[in-house]
């Protein structure tokens, strides 16, 4: 749809080392589209905690002055349209997440809601906005919608993309202010099966528009014979591989542990920030073909992605679990590589003809052996068949249909 501005606001910053649905739906959407990315605002307890950070540094002066400001991303310096990209970093606010549900709470959060408006209106005002539609990403802290009668949006839209009650920080406050936004907005997306299932009921309309994955960018892993990256420069056996949050409410650590102890002929190599303490209570970081890298940006990922011979996803069955449709399973499609999952999703068992799903550690661990024996052309070619069918490109095409039929019911109407 052309001749249509998109203020995106999200959870996810644009600057976030992962991919994330809100930047890359983004991306698609500027090939024709205008795109102010609202990034979430720092808070003083994040400007404390990432004090050191390459671009902490770059905003601090505007961040102490209270000050909005515009940047120009350097991940999107290639892109033919980048200059239908702008985002936007909104003024600090004080942290209220720790305050208890209540009065005072809300007041602070009314608060902090007028800064983002404030800096939304002077972004619709200094860039000539006129027909627009707001998505909110997965974020109703600040600005679950926008008001209709001051904004006049074409369409308020909410992207859910996980259990927002199985975070523990997100529930203390994500609840209700989640359901208020999903019962406000005009259109509700969800990435998963489950997540329909739990807000179909609040929803004024809702659909399913699952993750996808940055295709071309993985496939980098099968066009280009990289050289070993320095942290597996020395590794001479098979490689079994993960690539996310290795955080404490989704991965399943006892299992990791029994993989590199059942398979010590072989390296496990887990990338990505380590926020838990479970890692190191079991002493998986200490055990002696474990690999852990930490954070890597998701566009040097294809150097590792070329070394992995079976990509594990070693998530728990719970809860928060089994709304996901993970990000990750298109991507490791997409690299070629063989996956290897625990049985946490309707939507990851939709997978279930190209991928190895484990019902049980045992079966899991059984399963990487099988996985690695069967890593052959004709497999690698159905799986990144598989993820060509899963880009973000469809996404957007998804989400545009989906828009369209609900603007033309409301010139009907």
């Amino acid at each position: 749809m052309k001749d249509v501005d998109i203020i995106y606001f999200t959870l996810f910053p644009w600057d976030h080392a992962y991919s994330s649905v809100s930047f890359s739906f983004a991306k698609e959407f500027i090939k024709n589209n205008r795109v102010f990315y609202v990034n979430p605002p720092y808070s003083y307890k994040d400007l404390l905690t990432s004090a050191g950070d390459k671009y902490t540094k770059e905003r601090m002066s505007d961040l102490l002055l209270h000050r909005m400001r515009y940047e120009q991303p350097e991940i999107l310096d290639t892109h033919p349209n980048k200059e239908n990209f702008k985002a936007i970093m909104p003024p600090i606010v004080p942290p209220i997440n720790f305050l208890k549900p209540g009065g005072f709470y809300e007041k602070m959060r009314v608060r902090n809601d007028k800064k983002l408006m404030k800096t939304i209106q002077r972004v619709i005002r200094e860039n000539n906005i006129k027909n627009y539609i707001y998505i909110n990403c997965f974020n109703p802290f600040y600005g679950g919608v926008l008001p209709r009668d001051s904004f006049k949006p074409m369409l308020n839209i909410y992207q859910c993309i996980d259990d927002i009650s199985q975070n523990s920080y997100t529930t203390r406050h994500g609840v209700d202010l989640e359901q208020k936004a999903i019962r406000m907005a005009d259109i509700t997306t969800v990435t998963s099966t489950e997540l329909k299932n739990i807000w179909q009921k609040d929803a004024n309309e809702i659909h399913l528009v699952p993750n996808a994955a940055d295709i071309d960018l993985f496939k980098k892993t099968l066009q280009h014979k990289f050289e070993r990256p320095e942290a597996i420069k020395d590794v001479k056996n098979k490689i079994i591989g993960f690539v996310g949050n290795l955080d404490a409410d989704r991965i399943d650590y006892p299992l990791i542990k029994k993989v590199a102890e059942k398979h010590q002929d072989k390296t496990i190599l887990l990338i990505g920030p380590n926020n838990n303490t479970e890692l190191a209570e079991l002493k998986i970081d200490k055990m002696p073909n474990v690999i852990m890298t930490g954070s890597i940006n998701i566009q040097n990922l294809p150097p590792y992605l070329h070394y992995f011979d079976v990509a594990m996803i070693p998530f728990k069955l719970n809860k928060l679990t089994k709304s996901i449709y993970p990000l990750k399973i298109n991507e490791y499609l997409a690299a070629g590589r063989a996956v290897v999952a625990t049985d946490f999703s309707a939507d990851i068992r939709s997978f279930g003809d190209i991928i190895d799903i484990g019902k049980s550690h045992d079966q899991f661990i059984q399963l990487i052996d099988k996985a690695i024996a069967e890593n052959n052309t004709d497999n690698i070619e159905h799986r990144v068949n598989v993820a060509n069918s899963n880009t973000w490109t469809d996404r957007v095409e998804q989400l545009w249909s989906i828009v369209d039929r609900k603007l033309s019911k409301q010139v009907v109407s």
